[in-house]
C-alpha cells in the first residue's frame, strides 16, 4: 500500500475525530445553557412569588397578630431563598417557603373574617397563579435536565463529557415534607 494512501486514510480519521468532536462539544454547550436558561425561568416565578409574600403577611397580620412565629418563619424561608447562592440551596430554601406558605395560608381557616378580606383573597389568587407558573418552569426544567443528562451521559458522547468538563444537573425534587399525606380534618 501506499504510503500516501495511509496518510490520507489517517488524515481522514483525525479529520472526522475532531468534526465529531467539535459538534459534539457544541451540542453539549447548547443543552448546558439550555439548562441555565431553564433555571433563570424558574427563578423569574419565584422572585414574582417573593415579591407577593410581604403583601400577604401585612394583609394577614392586621387579623392575626399573634400569629408572630408563623410570620417569622415566612420571612425567614424568604430570606434564605432570596440569599440562597446555587440551585441546590434555592431549591431546598423553597421548599421551606413553601412549607411556611401553607401555613400562613392555614390561618384563614382560624379567621373567617380573613378569609372574606377581598385583598387577601386577591393575593391567595395571585400568589395561586405564580405557584402553578413555577410548577409548570420546574417541570420544563427538570425535562431540561433530563437531555442534559441523557446527552452527557449516553455512549459515545460519554466518554468526552467529563474530560470537556460537563457535569450533572440536579432536578428540582419535592421535598420530604411536600411528599407527606396530606393531613384532612372535616
Amino acid at each position: 500500500m501506499n504510503i500516501n494512501i495511509i496518510i490520507a486514510i489517517i488524515g481522514g480519521v483525525i479529520l472526522l475525530l475532531g468534526l465529531w468532536l467539535i459538534i459534539t462539544y457544541n451540542r453539549l454547550t447548547k443543552l448546558r445553557n439550555k439548562v441555565k436558561d431553564q433555571w433563570s425561568q424558574v427563578d423569574v416565578e419565584l422572585k414574582k412569588r417573593f415579591d407577593l409574600i410581604p403583601n400577604i403577611i401585612e394583609t394577614v397580620k392586621g387579623y392575626a397578630k399573634h400569629e408572630k412565629d408563623t410570620f417569622t418563619a415566612v420571612v425567614e424561608a424568604r430570606n434564605s431563598a432570596l440569599n440562597a447562592t446555587t440551585p441546590r440551596e434555592e431549591i431546598n430554601a423553597n421548599d421551606k417557603l413553601s412549607n411556611a406558605l401553607s401555613k400562613l395560608f392555614a390561618l384563614s381557616e382560624d379567621y373567617p373574617e380573613l378569609r372574606a378580606d377581598t385583598n387577601f383573597r386577591n393575593l391567595q389568587e395571585n400568589l395561586k397563579d405564580v405557584e402553578d407558573k413555577i410548577a409548570f418552569a420546574r417541570q420544563f426544567y427538570n425535562d431540561t435536565v433530563l437531555k442534559y443528562k441523557d446527552a452527557i451521559e449516553t455512549f459515545p458522547t460519554v466518554l468526552i463529557a467529563g474530560m470537556l468538563g460537563f457535569k450533572q444537573e440536579q432536578f428540582f425534587k419535592a421535598s420530604e415534607e411536600e411528599k407527606e399525606n396530606v393531613k384532612v380534618d372535616l
